[in-house]
């Protein structure tokens, strides 16, 4: 058994009290803090979050917070998704851009007031490039890491669970919407959002000090819901085409080549760093995109590095996430493939592992 060694480099969140002792099998290290991936098995837990409701200790999704009078204008800068429309109350999934258009985050953007935004971020550093924009333009905001720890709640029986816990007002809460809602005298962030497409919540706790008592809340109320600590799902989240930052996208990737072309309003997300490569981007079209992958084949191995996709003797693409799945009894994958070789129904070759396999290129992810 390999060990992972704890220190002020890799850290524990508010749960991880509750995380052991439901029993965590395996972890991986995300924004320099602990998250589970396996509780029971990938498979066990798989079935259970489609079918009833888990508690997720996501603490690793940091926030880097924007204060001040310069807080829009800086987050503008970030993303070439247009800003202008979001309102306080209002959640935003954006593509965050180096200067050649690069992918540096796909966050979540939490906009709290006209002057104060929570940017929820995928496993990078992107705190430091904040900064250092923020320091050479001079803008007036404060750029930092607040005390802030997302706890998700995942499955179809979600909304019924927080209710128990907040209140029926979690119920009025809109897709990429959320409320002030209070918790033992003090007031949460809880979004509907979150990591899977099994629907549910996102609760940003301030202050690790509340972490344990909601965790056992949530527990003890979802005790005839069958509750259970959980984990975003491997299987699950390439079933449903939700992408992972340093897996399926890096920064040698546009968010056109990543399939978020729809997120970009490049003519109008004026400021925007890398928009003048973007816009030559979406004039000119990628010549590689994210595709739903199927692979023939019963179990396959983890994507430890990417997996060629051949036609012929010819790469034409990669595979970057891979996983059995047992509800379309197939292996679904996530994989970047030229245009030449990206339409749905052609037929190619993944080399993994453990040898050639068929693949096939979708027309959609499954769910």
């Amino acid at each position: 058994m390999v060990m992972l060694s704890t220190s002020r480099r890799l850290r524990r969140t508010p749960f991880s009290p509750g995380v052991e002792a439901a029993g965590v099998k395996a972890y991986t290290v995300y924004n320099h803090m602990l998250l589970p991936t396996v509780f029971r098995s990938v498979q066990e837990d798989y079935h259970h979050l489609k079918n009833a409701v888990q508690v997720w200790d996501v603490a690793c999704e940091r926030q880097v917070e924007l204060r001040g009078p310069h807080a829009a204008r800086l987050a503008q800068w970030l993303t070439p998704r247009d800003l202008r429309g979001i309102q306080v109350g209002q959640c935003a999934y954006v593509p965050i851009v180096d200067e050649t258009g690069g992918m540096l985050n796909d966050p979540v953007a939490v906009k709290l007031a006209e002057d104060r935004w929570w940017i929820s971020i995928a496993d990078s550093d992107l705190l430091y490039w904040v900064k250092g924009l923020a320091h050479s333009f001079h803008l007036d905001v404060l750029v930092d890491e607040p005390d802030v720890s997302p706890l998700a709640v995942q499955g179809p029986l979600a909304e019924d669970l927080m209710a128990a816990v907040f209140g029926d007002a979690v119920r009025s809460i809109r897709f990429f919407r959320f409320k002030e809602l209070e918790f033992q005298g003090r007031a949460m962030v809880v979004a509907r959002s979150g990591y899977s497409k099994q629907g549910g919540f996102e609760i940003y706790v301030e202050g690790g000090d509340l972490g344990m008592p909601l965790w056992d809340a949530l527990m003890e109320a979802g005790r005839g819901m069958d509750v259970r600590a959980g984990c975003p799902n491997l299987i699950e989240r390439i079933e449903g085409g939700l992408l992972s930052y340093g897996n399926d996208m890096t920064d040698d990737n546009t968010p056109h080549e990543c399939g978020l072309g729809k997120f970009c309003n490049t003519e109008s997300a004026i400021g925007c760093i890398g928009r003048d490569a973007l816009l030559r981007v979406a004039k000119e079209g990628p010549v590689k995109q994210i595709r739903p992958i199927s692979i023939g084949g019963e179990k396959v191995p983890p994507v430890e590095e990417f997996w060629p996709l051949v036609a012929g003797e010819r790469m034409v693409g990669r595979v970057s996430s891979a996983a059995r799945s047992p509800d379309f009894n197939t292996t679904v994958a996530i994989g970047m493939v030229r245009m030449t070789h990206w339409d749905a129904g052609t037929e190619l070759t993944v080399v993994t592992p453990d040898g050639p396999r068929p693949a096939r290129v979708e027309e959609h992810f499954w769910i």
